[in-house]
């Protein structure tokens, strides 16, 4: 069968990841680190005004959504408890009336969705959410999970004495350090070779008083992921939790690859804490962006082009347990049965 190249496998290529779709941004970060300072000075920024804040406090008393209801008519204070457990369905039920109120004129119109957890959220279920709900998967599209990393804090202490911060880490795509200038010289590069042997795939910047470029936070267009360090060694941060990436300088063949990763979902899914990656598939033009969070899998999204640098495949994986040498050996093996059945003869 010959496959008709000329048309997009995975439907209209994209200039941005998302699409149509409204763009969701998680931030999370230990207790303290400086999250809601650095929302609120996002949205200072005119360019970022039309935004929609959901603030997750674990406590009685909400503090942080009052202070963010001073840049933003629309917030959300979750207070019954953290969105990793008891509240998760409360998100979902929240983020729909959003959906439900924008569109009816109810509340001011808004451009992206920013979600504040509480300092001591696992983002691996909220990231659930947004690949397990069909219904907002067709409204939203998780852009990005931000950690924030108080400099001071972790200067002080090893990362190893908060395990929910560990994790809060390594599941980041993007990284912003706060506090620097509460540190000297020598202990602010500690704290920087401690934030990348956790994460050494995230490009990390720096808050000065929760400032930052809003491109680093809010950048739709892949080139964040394009910027991302991959890297060829393990990475372990816990016990039994290590990053490792996985690139392939050949084009891939998606049948193949969709079957590989649907082997591994169906047998160590819940070992799949998360992976992420640009593939060059055969038959497409622009990358295709991969996104699994334990067994769900994100929709394939084909670019418009490919960022400026080389066009090989790149993964990064975020597991439990589940070892470099046997995906890779998986993924390989099922590529180069493909590519022995693309030079077989016909018969």
């Amino acid at each position: 069968m010959v496959m008709a190249y000329d048309q997009p496998l995975f439907g209209r290529r994209l200039r941005r990841a998302g699409g149509h779709r409204i763009p969701v941004v998680i931030v999370t970060g230990f207790l303290g680190a400086g999250k809601t300072t650095l929302i609120k000075r996002l949205l200072d920024n005119p360019d970022v005004s039309k935004t929609a804040v959901i603030v997750n406090e674990f406590g009685e008393v909400g503090l942080d959504d009052r202070l963010l209801r001073m840049s933003t008519e629309t917030t959300v204070l979750l207070d019954r408890g953290c969105l990793c457990c008891t509240v998760r369905s409360d998100l979902q039920q929240t983020l729909r009336d959003l959906l439900h109120d924008r569109s009816g004129g109810q509340l001011p119109s808004f451009d992206r969705i920013v979600i504040e957890t509480s300092g001591l959220a696992d983002p691996g279920p909220i990231l659930q959410t947004f690949l397990g709900d069909q219904g907002l998967a067709k409204e939203l599209y998780l852009l990005a999970v931000i950690c924030v990393v108080d400099a001071a804090i972790l200067s002080a202490r090893p990362l190893s004495s908060a395990p929910e911060g560990v994790k809060q880490l390594a599941l980041a795509d993007r990284i912003v350090v706060s506090k620097r200038d509460l540190i000297g010289d020598v202990d602010f590069e500690a704290v920087l070779n401690g934030v990348r042997a956790v994460n050494p795939s995230a490009p990390i910047a720096l808050a000065d008083n929760g400032a930052i470029d809003p491109q680093f936070l809010l950048d739709d267009s892949g080139q964040q992921l394009a910027r991302t360090t991959f890297f060829a060694e393990p990475v372990e941060h816990l016990p039994d939790i290590e990053t490792f990436s996985i690139a392939f300088d050949e084009p891939l063949t998606w049948t193949s690859f969709a079957w590989a990763m649907d082997t591994l979902r169906a047998h160590r899914g819940a070992d799949i804490l998360r992976v992420k990656g640009l593939l060059n598939i055969k038959g497409c033009e622009g990358p295709v962006l991969v996104h699994y969070v334990q067994h769900l899998a994100h929709p394939p999204m084909e670019l418009d082009r490919w960022p400026a640098g080389n066009q090989r495949s790149h993964l990064v994986f975020i597991t439990r347990g589940l070892k470099r040498p046997a995906v890779l050996s998986l993924l390989t093996s099922i590529q180069d049965v493909a590519l022995s059945e693309e030079r077989a003869p016909a018969s």
